[in-house]
């Protein structure tokens, strides 16, 4: 038997301002994305925001629906939107924040699992590694630089 331990790489920043432009604005516009969240059950209203390779920004956030699980998570919303309008388009960046009107979620939020699936899709399509960043309504900012630092022992398409 042998113990191997799996070590998540990332990067912590205090804030917007700490952040190259590109990033910030990538933020900016979750923030925005999670003001139009319909979740009217959860009150857990998330915003992503994908920067493609040809500059366009596309932002996506959660939509609840009384029929669980028919909803859908801001990050899928916002990279399946993205992949739509613009097929074939590398990604390169996804930022994700959310809000609650029930508490202050001042620590960075995470997509789940299924949204960490299809990054992992997106990234391999786009050749390249995906840039994640989180936040919550406040706080701290964590960046991941490829979607195996945040989701380790992918699945991938070579495995079917």
């Amino acid at each position: 038997m042998k113990k191997e331990q799996f070590v998540c790489p990332y990067t912590v920043y205090d804030g917007l301002e700490e952040l190259d432009p590109q990033d910030a604005e990538l933020m900016r516009r979750a923030h925005e994305a999670a003001r139009n969240a319909y979740a009217p059950y959860s009150k857990f209203n998330v915003g992503a925001a994908v920067r493609l390779a040809n500059g366009e920004v596309v932002t996506g956030n959660n939509i609840e629906n009384a029929a669980y699980p028919s909803g859908l998570c801001a990050e899928r919303v916002a990279m399946f939107a993205a992949m739509a309008k613009y097929p074939g388009v590398a990604f390169e960046a996804l930022a994700v924040t959310a809000y609650s009107s029930t508490k202050v979620i001042d620590e960075p939020v995470a997509p789940c699992g299924a949204c960490r699936q299809v990054m992992v899709e997106v990234e391999q399509t786009s050749k390249r590694p995906l840039r994640v960043l989180c936040q919550g309504t406040t706080g701290p900012i964590m960046v991941f630089d490829g979607i195996e630092s945040l989701m380790p022992f992918i699945f991938l398409d070579k495995f079917l």
